[in-house]
């Protein structure tokens, strides 16, 4: 559709560049290599994974039954909870795609890939950018979630992004020159705001953010700035006060968590108390004003919580938390953190982190320009936790609101933050380099972002099969 052909397999052409050494961070006495050298180190490999290269996707020789996929991506969470993943992914293609990230792994681990590796989402998907209350409580947009964050190819990103707009756009029932022109706009504005803020010195970029004045001014579509509006006003709704009286209930005389099965429930006996101390633990990951700050509240109650859809199943629980009476309470969320998806398929593994929920955290304070500043992480048990506010104004644009010209302006935003995201850490200049400003790399994503939505699709169809003949348990509507 977008006239690329499809080149041989690219497995061959991955080139690793050369990584800082050791920890994560650089040396003050080291020397920066010249932007402009940069620059043409980026464009140089053009040389080696020639643009048109991403737009190939066929499944690899050997690639592993998608059902089986699904079936290992269980192990390590409650069997209770499994149909309720399954039946989150079987709705739709799209449900699918969200529950995925691991299967997405594996299959770019195949693709054309420069070698250029930022701190990425890993999981970055058009919902899982967001709205959220930063530190000074005013609402900003940006990427929200990173449970897989970690080093890796910004390509998978870019990609994961692109099949997502697509498969999200045949959801909505649009046209398939609409998907490919909200895929078009997506990765134009990836292309276009890294060249900026490869321009800009990186303290500079660090301070980059959208924010409701921002954002007001990218959407172009009038749609699109009403959903805006709209999420923005649930969003703000969404605090810990507003959300006592909905979650929570008078029991024994005490303020006690709703139990709502299977959604929400009692953590085991044996996980209370280890519950309340890695809470105590927690405080030590926040800065010192904010730990201080949460040591004037109470623990009240503790609950599992079932979150979103790749989620399901890992251990989430909710907290409550009372201050001096009722009415000022905080909700946290302490949510199972375990090896990124990304981690098996690239150099350096996990070692820099050997706690998951450490490695959630600061590479979300990486990705993201304003975070929660209750963001910390513990351990309970021998599982790894991040923690973080469970109510912190958070919202989305409700994507079957939309139209498909606003899905096309929505599309620009989200490629446009995750620029930013990418370009907050390392490589934006190389990265410039190699997109260029031709549209080789728009036309060649939009053809990969087509064939891999159709694979979306076969693969979603083989779950929903596996589930027909009974090879998986489904609990469907929960």
């Amino acid at each position: 559709m977008c006239g690329v052909s499809d080149p041989a397999s690219p497995a061959s052409r991955h080139v690793v560049l050369p990584q800082a050494d050791g920890a994560p961070y650089g040396s003050l006495r080291s020397r920066p290599t010249p932007r402009a050298e940069r620059y043409a180190l980026g464009k140089g490999l053009r040389q080696q994974v020639p643009r048109r290269s991403l737009a190939h996707w066929a499944p690899a020789d050997g690639r592993r039954d998608v059902v089986e996929q699904v079936r290992t991506s269980h192990q390590g969470r409650l069997d209770r909870l499994v149909p309720v993943r399954i039946g989150r992914m079987t709705a739709s293609p799209y449900g699918f795609l969200r529950g995925t990230a691991t299967v997405m792994a594996e299959d770019f681990a195949t693709l054309p890939s420069t070698g250029i590796t930022p701190v990425i989402c890993g999981d970055a998907h058009v919902g899982n950018i967001g709205f959220y209350g930063s530190p000074s409580r005013e609402l900003v947009l940006d990427l929200n979630d990173f449970d897989e964050a970690h080093p890796g190819p910004w390509e998978w990103d870019l990609r994961r992004l692109a099949a997502s707009i697509w498969v999200a756009g045949r959801q909505g029932g649009f046209s398939e020159s609409s998907c490919e022109a909200a895929t078009a706009s997506a990765v134009a504005a990836y292309r276009g705001h890294t060249r900026d803020l490869a321009e800009r010195p990186l303290l500079e970029r660090s301070f980059e953010e959208l924010d409701l004045d921002g954002l007001a001014a990218s959407a172009s579509d009038s749609g699109l700035r009403h959903e805006l509006e709209r999420a923005a006003k649930r969003a703000a709704r969404r605090t810990s006060d507003r959300a006592l009286p909905k979650l929570t209930e008078q029991r024994e005389g005490r303020r006690r968590i709703v139990v709502q099965p299977p959604l929400i429930t009692p953590p085991e006996p044996d996980d209370a108390d280890l519950l309340a101390g890695a809470l105590d633990d927690y405080l030590g990951t926040l800065a010192p004003h904010w730990a201080r700050l949460l040591g004037g509240y109470t623990l009240v109650d503790v609950a599992h919580k079932v979150v979103g859809v790749g989620s399901v199943g890992l251990r989430a629980y909710v907290a409550l938390l009372e201050g001096s009476d009722e009415s000022d309470v905080v909700f946290l969320q302490l949510k199972q953190a375990r090896r990124s998806v990304i981690a098996p398929f690239v150099h350096g593994d996990s070692a820099w982190h050997a706690h998951q929920g450490q490695r959630v955290v600061e590479y979300q304070q990486a990705l993201q320009t304003a975070s929660d500043p209750l963001l910390g992480w513990t351990s309970v048990g021998e599982r790894q936790f991040y923690v973080r506010q469970f109510r912190n104004m958070k919202g989305s644009v409700a994507l079957d609101d939309i139209d498909a010209d606003a899905l096309r302006d929505y599309a620009g935003i989200c490629g446009r933050l995750l620029a930013k995201g990418h370009a907050r850490t390392s490589g934006a200049s190389m990265i410039a380099g190699y997109l260029g400003g031709s549209d080789k790399v728009d036309v060649a994503l939009c053809a990969f972002a087509q064939r891999y939505a159709d694979q979306t699709e076969r693969d979603h169809a083989a779950l929903v099969d596996a589930v027909a003949r009974g090879l998986l348990p489904v609990e469907r509507g929960v």
